[in-house]
């Protein structure tokens, strides 16, 4: 076979993005390698929701250039957001490339990787798919060996709410649903593959069901549906929207057993003036609000969120708001990034008034403020034992340990080898410490 070396930046969409195409490659005669230079085609899943991951493609692909220099035959593609925003202008940016699909092209990438060595001639496919239905066909014939526990389903796709500060709209297109009963198939599917744990992905994920089904299905109810699937062990659900949490989806998390006890919800701030800006339509109290009525639901929930400083006119004041509003919900984790103005958006147009300097101290005080909030958060696991379902092993200074994660989203880590647990196996943990986002303990024999 010929080998594809896949790198992927970005969100679990791009995750499972990356998946469907490396299936799709196996079919097409390419098995994965981890080592660049052995690689027939390279293919870069890419990320534009922050500059940063911008700088990191473009920098990337400056150190592998050279490849293609060394083998004129080699293949090089570059997928995801940043192709859907910047198509043919990236082939002037990067000469190096052979082909740039959007989103709505993963399940072309065979066709062009097919047309560009037949044609000797770069593409650009990164029209949207303009069909009112989402659909994603199965693949039929021998697949990958998957031995990971956790399989990403995605079950819509793109976002309406135009959040004034973010591009997803203009490079992941309007939301769509995928029918329940081809998201049961493939919850089915992954289940006989091995899957123990089924993640549901959307930009906008509760807000399934409230465009392009045939059979209309709310959010709440694809999770009892999915629920009543033989093999299932849990059930998590990312990324939410505030103004898409319904009543019915909170009570699911009581309702459903192997729901886990974790809500990813993004805020984006803490302070009203901020989030209007920010045209996230919620204020903070209609926020706390849903974590008030989760909590007094599910009181052992974990809640996570994203959090952007230095947005325009932020002042410290309002920053303030952020920290306190933080402290008051009491997230395990947070994803924490300075403001970025990004193309088509309408933040763009704002004037980016709050000097670097100030992003920067300001992101790294969120951070320790979430770090003291995490540290809090995982004391009250210690002594008590925890449902870890192990994902592999890993080397720490000459220590074999074993990995996984518990319903809570906490990464855990403890002593064992391959020899004793296996990927998919569910143990139970005694947590001896809590070193950052990470529990330690000790494997409870039965």
């Amino acid at each position: 076979m010929k080998q594809v070396y896949m790198d992927t930046l970005g969100c679990q969409m791009n995750v499972a993005d990356s998946d469907r195409m490396e299936l799709l490659l196996f079919h097409f005669g390419y098995s994965r390698t981890p080592h660049m230079e052995d690689a027939d085609l390279i293919l870069v899943n890419t990320c534009s929701i922050r500059e940063k991951a911008e700088q990191k493609i473009f920098s990337l692909f400056g150190g592998i250039k050279s490849l293609k220099e060394a083998n004129p035959g080699l293949v090089m593609g570059l997928t995801g957001c940043l192709a859907q925003q910047d198509g043919e202008r990236l082939l002037k940016r990067i000469p190096c490339l052979d082909f740039i699909l959007g989103p709505d092209h993963v399940e072309d990438i065979p066709l062009a990787v097919d047309r560009v060595l037949e044609t000797k001639k770069p593409l650009v496919w990164n029209d949207f798919d303009n069909k009112k239905n989402y659909s994603i066909p199965p693949v039929t014939g021998q697949g990958r060996t998957n031995s990971h526990p956790s399989a990403f389903v995605n079950i819509i796709k793109g976002c309406d709410k135009f959040c004034s500060f973010c591009v997803v709209p203009f490079t992941r297109g309007r939301e769509k649903s995928r029918e329940a009963n081809e998201i049961y198939d493939e919850v089915r599917a992954q289940v006989e593959q091995g899957a123990k744990e089924i993640i549901l992905l959307g930009q906008n994920v509760n807000a399934y069901g409230k465009r392009g089904l045939k059979t209309p299905v709310a959010f709440h109810q694809l999770l009892y549906g999915i629920a009543r699937i033989p093999g299932v062990k849990r059930l998590r659900f990312t990324t939410s929207y505030p103004g898409d949490v319904t009543q019915e989806m909170l009570a699911a998390y009581a309702d459903i057993d192997i729901l886990v006890n974790h809500l990813h919800l993004p805020a984006q701030s803490g302070n009203n003036r901020v989030l209007e800006a920010m045209r996230r339509g919620n204020t903070v109290e209609e926020y706390l609000a849903l974590i008030e009525t989760l909590k007094t639901r599910t009181p052992d929930i974990e809640l996570s969120t994203d959090i952007i400083v230095g947005f325009p006119g932020e002042t410290d004041r309002e920053f303030e708001d952020t920290l306190r509003f933080m402290e008051q919900v009491e997230f395990s984790s947070s994803y924490m990034f300075c403001y970025s103005p990004r193309p088509g958006t309408p933040a763009a147009e704002f004037q980016d008034d709050v000097p670097e300097p100030v992003k920067k101290e300001r992101l790294q005080r969120t951070i320790e403020c979430q770090n003291r909030l995490t540290a809090m958060r995982g004391e009250k696991f210690l002594g008590k034992e925890v449902d870890v379902l192990i994902e592999g092993e890993i080397n720490r200074q000459g220590t074999t340990l074993m990995k996984g994660r518990t319903p809570h989203y906490w990464q855990t880590h403890f002593p064992g080898t391959a020899n004793r647990f296996q990927p998919g196996d569910f143990v139970k943990v005694r947590v001896e410490k809590v070193a950052g986002h990470a529990l330690k303990g000790q494997a409870v024999v039965q």
